[in-house]
């Protein structure tokens, strides 16, 4: 059944996103114009990415720090083309209690000129290679349209700084990367994604080439989900971070930076979830198993602890839900909370030695014995609830994905049933800016490896060099 608090989404995409996060009770609107408030069940999830990626990242290498909020101004100019690339993005702290700064300071956008600073003090010879860092923080960004997780004005991420001996380590730093990203959405958000390179109006402002993790939401709407950049040594020329060779000779360092935000709740929103709330793949779940007893029945309440101590002894989250309120009642909150499966167990059931399991992602009531091997069970379950999450957004990605031969085709299909377009294209800025006038499309990635569909520019005719993916942006 529809939840009455959560527009249709096929009505109103839009209204329908801010109506599950506001009934998920994910996030809240905060009177900071701009940001959001985190509540529990969506920091939840984000502790949960974190967890998760952090370990991929120290498993790969990688360590913590942490950087300084504020960046002086001068720092920010060192490398030219990342301050005009976030100059309308950046907040300036001018007065510090109530006298005037002597120099102005940005609340950082991203931390490439903190990181290059102290790399530049601390890195000396190659036995100094490669320092592999991350920090998880927060970033400012003055957006002018915000939305929660999506775009706000204050968000967090995480974002990765290495600095290599040469440049082919880097360049398998910035692979390495875009492939954890990659397998972190299909395997644990269950969002299939396009990867691949950015074009050069779209690449990250300083670096050499930006490779990317692209994500298609169940409206069509492509999302920018994960990015890692390769920089060669632009950074370290530019902030004098050099190391003594092998050689004994003076060489600047070859840098990668890597990141990616709270976005992903949206997207897990956008592809997974329906009008009844949220749907959550069980390996990014917090909660993975809610128990609903029914009734206050002395052998309800032992069945129900028994079931909790079994799932919990093998490590499924799970939770009784043992308030005061309606069986119904909980089980509306258990479904816009997005809780993969849902265990309820009566005294009528168990009359009949029965216990029921409801799968979040079908809806499917599934009632099996109640000496049933319940870990091995809910385990499949859990397995089979995340594969078909995965599926199903493939087969959607896959049925909005389109190969267009001209402009004309690629203007009906951003009109009427926008997705992932396939095209070739020449290379030249002016092709890329005419395809932006079709409500907005950009390249999303350069597709390097797979076949060319066309020996033609989609936009003016001359010789293509690449097999791009277009698409509108969130």
């Amino acid at each position: 059944m529809k939840n009455k608090a959560i527009t249709s989404r096929d009505d109103d995409f839009a209204k329908w996103y801010t109506d599950v996060v506001k009934a998920a009770k994910l996030a809240t609107y905060s009177n900071v114009k701009g940001c959001i408030v985190f509540e529990p069940n969506g920091y939840a999830i984000w502790e949960k990415m974190q967890s998760i990626l952090d370990q991929k990242f120290k498993e790969t290498g990688h360590q913590n720090v942490y950087m300084p909020l504020l960046i002086p101004e001068n720092l920010m100019k060192k490398e030219g083309e990342l301050i005009d690339g976030f100059a309308p993005e950046v907040a300036w702290v001018t007065i510090g209690g109530q006298k005037k700064l002597e120099e102005k300071m940005c609340i950082r956008p991203t931390s490439e000129t903190l990181f290059s600073d102290y790399y530049s003090s601390v890195v000396k010879s190659y036995r100094d290679l490669p320092l592999k860092y991350n920090q998880w923080c927060n970033v400012l960004r003055w957006e002018k349209e915000t939305r929660p997780f999506l775009r706000s004005r204050e968000f967090l991420w995480q974002e990765g700084h290495t600095v290599h001996e040469t440049r082919e380590e880097a360049e398998q730093e910035t692979k390495m990367m875009l492939e954890i990203y990659r397998d972190f959405y299909e395997n644990y958000l269950a969002i299939p994604v396009i990867t691949g390179k950015k074009t050069e109006k779209e690449k990250f402002a300083g670096a050499e080439y930006t490779l990317t993790v692209e994500a298609l939401m169940y409206n069509g709407i492509s999302l920018q989900s994960a990015t890692s950049h390769y920089f060669g040594q632009k950074f370290s020329k530019a902030y004098d971070i050099t190391f003594l060779n092998r050689h004994n000779e003076q060489e600047y360092a070859y840098q990668t930076s890597w990141g990616t935000t709270t976005r992903m709740i949206g997207a897990l929103i956008m592809v997974h979830s329906d009008d009844k709330g949220l749907v959550l793949p069980p390996k990014i779940a917090p909660r993975q198993v809610a128990i609903v007893p029914i009734g206050n029945d002395a052998e309800v309440l032992t069945k129900t602890n028994e079931v909790y101590d079994k799932l919990k002894t093998e490590g499924i989250s799970c939770f009784v839900m043992d308030d005061d309120k309606s069986p119904g009642f909980k089980f509306a909150e258990a479904e816009v909370n997005g809780i993969p499966i849902r265990i309820e167990i009566g005294k009528r059931d168990l009359a009949d030695d029965k216990i029921t399991f409801v799968r979040r992602d079908t809806g499917e009531k599934m009632i099996e014995k109640a000496n049933i091997d319940i870990t091995t069970y809910i385990t499949k379950l859990l397995d089979d609830i995340q594969n078909n999450l995965f599926y199903r957004a493939y087969e959607r990605m896959q049925s909005l994905t389109y190969e267009c031969h001209d402009l004309k085709e690629i203007e009906d299909i951003m009109a009427n049933r926008p997705g992932f377009v396939k095209a070739m294209w020449c290379g030249n800025d002016k092709c890329e800016m005419k395809l932006k006038e079709i409500n907005g499309t950009k390249a999303r990635c350069i597709l390097e490896n797979d076949k060319m569909i066309d020996d033609k520019c989609v936009v003016c005719g001359k010789k293509a060099k690449h097999l791009v993916v277009w698409g509108i942006q969130y």
